[in-house]
């Protein structure tokens, strides 16, 4: 790709601009006095290797905060973040769950506060979202998952997301939540208590999520702004998880 040079505002198309400092790599920057526009005359392509793409991945996968990640590997904000969007977009609906052949037992759980839930949030605490999860018993993998209200619209959401087989087949464990009442077959439903031990599968891979995912830290910076970002890293991660259980 050739290098690009400006001798106007590549805003407007002004002559009109001045000097404007430096840029954090040294060169020249100038401000348009017509539109504001900064800008510096001669911006050369940053290519990003595939070795160095690969490598944000995996980081993405550590509870490491973006801009930690730009400082580590030396990329910008921007191009992260469009990055991650890509990355996003790009993972499967089936979560890369390795299906079972036969009816096995499913542990579900819906993350309460009582329970100690994974309750996060997205933009500010005011806007709470709860993440709902299915987990096959056996194989330890992830089936489903829905991000939402504590409502039983989300319940409903969640079954649907279910693969076939186990909706048709499986016994789910789940705490004493209302909601999903008339959302599970009552022949498939069985409502446990912590102390049954039904549920410790579920519960530790909750604590997995909190120490690996920054935005779902309860103190902390990292916390999403927007609920695709949100539900993005945790599917990246789930996505991931399944294909180590795999």
């Amino acid at each position: 790709m050739a290098m690009v040079v400006r001798d106007c505002c590549p805003e407007c198309g002004s002559t009109d601009y001045k000097k404007n400092g430096h840029t954090h790599s040294g060169k020249q920057n100038y401000r348009c006095n017509a539109c504001g526009r900064e800008f510096v005359m001669n911006p050369e392509p940053v290519i990003i290797s595939t070795e160095k793409r690969e490598l944000i991945k995996k980081l993405l996968l550590e509870r490491i905060p973006l801009r930690g990640i730009c400082r580590t590997v030396g990329v910008s904000m921007k191009w992260l973040l469009e990055f991650i969007a890509d990355t996003y977009n790009d993972l499967p609906d089936h979560l890369n769950v390795r299906l079972v052949e036969n009816g096995k037992d499913v542990i579900i759980q819906t993350l309460e506060s009582e329970v100690d839930e994974l309750w996060s949030f997205v933009g500010s605490k005011d806007n709470k979202q709860w993440v709902w999860i299915a987990m096959d018993v056996s194989t330890r993998q992830i089936i489903a998952f829905h991000v939402g209200d504590r409502s039983q619209e989300s319940a409903k959401k969640l079954w649907q997301k279910i693969p076939k087989i186990y909706r048709d087949q499986a016994t789910f464990y789940t705490d004493q939540n209302a909601a999903y009442e008339g959302v599970i077959p009552a022949k498939q439903h069985r409502a446990v208590t912590k102390q049954s031990g039904k549920v410790n599968h579920i519960e530790r891979f909750n604590c997995t999520l909190r120490q690996r995912i920054s935005r779902l830290v309860r103190k902390a910076l990292s916390f999403s702004k927007k609920l695709i970002n949100h539900i993005g890293a945790i599917k990246y991660f789930i996505c991931h998880y399944n294909l180590a259980k795999a």
